[in-house]
């Protein structure tokens, strides 16, 4: 099997082929962190951007960009620029060097140097995102408050998330940071490659089609008397649509009612999730929870338990933000995460 970092490094490869704004080559007074982009991108602007917390105009095109919160970096990464400042990798980061697998072999395909990393374990690093001087903050997927924007719009013009909280599809993601810089043309191509790379993958398992799926919200193995799921609000559920198979009514109705992206239910009505094919979400490394739920005599009722239709990711590794889909991350993931579904689905009766 072909390893995530090959088909990362791969996709990076295709990247710098085939799309018309990426480059290595940086400015030196703008620290060495500003790829070149299409020579006539800056005709696009003044650009405007609505978004949840308000209208961003961006006067000019960006020369340093900076980005908070999880994923936003991997856009402009993707598109061949490299970012003043980037949020440190808090999970998934497979050598505690705070950044993620994905994004550090982009950045050695572009053949620049880590960015600064923003420290975002007590919230956003306000003074750390200055000292890098934006022109830019991209944060399309995040959790930003009106104090936090405020305080950022005060550093630079903003990005925001288009409607809720954590909530944005990876394809605005890809939209909302491409045209922030001066590079929509280049992000649409990019979401046409990934969903090529996608519908590929996903035609190697025919068993995945039609079969209902639930994110389960990290569960204490200790305590499974509430079940946490993701709702159609959140980029983990909505994946599931992307590799063909669909949300049971049992997630899709509670959602319909709320913003957000997480709901919890009693473990005592357990028998709502019977219409769930196939359950993931976080595990640990020595499988306690999954030994939980089919111990439990409530959760052990499921019939995703009675049938071992469930994959849970792996602890903390790479591995375990496959469910969560960003540009970088989808194609180091890809195979390996619907295999690991399918395997589940194939126990499904």
């Amino acid at each position: 099997m072909t390893t995530p970092r090959l088909r990362a490094l791969a996709l990076a490869a295709s990247l710098l082929l085939g799309l018309t704004a990426c480059g290595g080559e940086s400015d030196d007074k703008d620290g060495g962190n500003a790829a070149k982009a299409g020579s006539d991108s800056s005709s696009q602007f003044p650009v405007t951007i609505k978004h949840a917390l308000g209208t961003t105009v961006i006067p000019a095109k960006p020369k340093r960009v900076a980005t908070v919160n999880w994923a936003n970096d991997e856009v402009p990464l993707a598109l061949g620029v490299v970012p003043v400042g980037m949020a440190k990798a808090n999970f998934g980061d497979d050598d505690g060097d705070g950044v993620l697998p994905w994004t550090e072999d982009r950045l050695k395909e572009l053949g620049a140097k880590t960015p600064v990393l923003f420290d975002e374990t007590d919230g956003i690093d306000f003074e750390a995102v200055a000292d890098t001087e934006p022109d830019v903050i991209l944060a399309s997927y995040s959790g930003l408050t009106e104090q936090d924007y405020e305080t950022l719009s005060e550093i630079a013009p903003v990005v925001a998330y288009p409607e809720a909280a954590w909530a944005t599809p990876w394809r605005d993601i890809i939209r909302l940071n491409s045209k922030a810089i001066g590079l929509a043309d280049e992000g649409d191509e990019l979401i046409g490659d990934l969903e090529g790379q996608i519908s590929k993958t996903v035609a190697k398992y025919p068993q995945l089609k039609g079969k209902s799926a639930m994110f389960m919200t990290h569960v204490s193995s200790k305590d499974v008397s509430q079940v946490g799921f993701y709702t159609t609000h959140d980029t983990r559920t909505q994946f599931f649509t992307d590799l063909g198979m669909e949300i049971p009514a049992s997630v899709s109705g509670p959602s319909k009612s709320t913003k957000k992206f997480v709901l919890t239910k009693s473990a005592e009505r357990i028998d709502d999730f019977n219409d769930v094919d196939i359950i993931t979400g976080y595990g640990d490394d020595k499988g306690e929870l999954l030994k939980a739920l089919k111990n439990d005599p409530l959760t052990s009722k499921l019939s995703a338990v009675k049938q071992d239709s469930i994959y849970l990711l792996p602890g903390s590794t790479p591995l375990a933000t496959a469910a969560n889909p960003t540009p970088l991350s989808i194609p180091y993931v890809l195979d390996d995460y619907v295999a690991a579904l399918a395997k589940a689905a194939d126990k499904v009766k």
